[in-house]
């Protein structure tokens, strides 16, 4: 496995990059990769390579929450979502020696409810495998990982439990996964939750993150364990974090978003280690 910095130096370099966001997302975020996918649609990702490393790279695939468009400009970064957990710990991976790419929705899935309902289906597990083959060949990395958050998990393990051969994952990552949905709400979609899927047929290592004090109505962190309880990995871990500056007083939508510990707020450089932590066979 890659020959990762220690966690406290990956966290001092990576807080460091996360001081200085602004400046970096002006600038060029990645290069922006278009495949050709299901119904003849284009899915687009950032894609940034890993730093030299003597050992062997590791790519991730991003998938970020809410409905998944990101709106990447032409110069790889996003001009929705910006606040994602994910979006913002892209400085801390790359500061880690990882190749990420971090993948925006569909062409037809770019209106107000973004990827909505598609999450779950099989066309959008093959778009993701296509993805991960790509950056597989381009990134030549040993191993490919999905991380998904919030919605996205619904993405992530969708295609961890679909996929096979050089188009599925060698891991899966999971941070406050949605595991409680609304049955009676008007769109159908928002009933979705990651146990709508095969959890069964993921035999890869799997990590499942959450916050102790995530009050959003979609990803109660209490859930998670249900989530391990099913899948069949060959390397396994549930982690609850707590702490934190947390947020009073959050609407029900509010604590659904990125900044808060939904999104693990001022916690990122803690579950990024963490991540490549576990990714490198420890544990998290």
């Amino acid at each position: 496995m890659p020959n990762f910095p220690s966690a406290s130096r990956a966290g001092c370099l990576a807080a460091g990059l996360l001081l200085a966001g602004s400046a970096a997302w002006a600038a060029r975020c990645g290069d922006v990769v278009t495949l050709t996918t299901h119904g003849d649609t284009r899915t687009a990702y950032a894609y940034v390579p890993a730093a030299a490393s003597p050992g062997p790279r590791v790519a991730l695939v991003l998938l970020a929450g809410g409905g998944g468009h990101l709106q990447l400009d032409e110069q790889g970064c996003p001009r929705a979502l910006a606040g994602n957990s994910l979006v913002r710990s892209l400085p801390l991976f790359h500061a880690a020696g990882l190749a990420t790419a971090l993948v925006d929705a569909p062409s037809d899935h770019r209106g107000g409810d973004g990827l909505a309902g598609f999450r779950a289906s099989p066309e959008h597990a093959q778009d993701l495998g296509r993805v991960i083959s790509d950056l597989r060949a381009r990134s030549r990395a040993a191993a490919v990982w999905l991380v998904g958050t919030s919605r996205g998990a619904i993405s992530a393990a969708n295609a961890a439990s679909r996929l096979s051969g050089p188009a599925a994952p060698d891991g899966l990552v999971l941070t406050s996964p949605v595991t409680s949905g609304n049955p009676k709400g008007q769109k159908s979609w928002v009933a979705q939750t990651v146990f709508d899927l095969s959890l069964e047929a993921i035999r890869m290592p799997v990590l499942v993150i959450g916050h102790a004090q995530d009050k959003c109505l979609r990803s109660p962190a209490a859930e998670n364990e249900r989530i391990t309880a099913r899948t069949e990995g060959v390397r396994e871990q549930l982690v609850l974090l707590d702490g934190g500056p947390g947020r009073a007083g959050l609407s029900a939508v509010e604590a659904c978003e990125g900044r808060s510990p939904h999104g693990f707020l001022e916690q990122e450089a803690e579950v990024a280690a963490g991540i490549v932590r576990f990714i490198g066979g420890a544990r998290y």
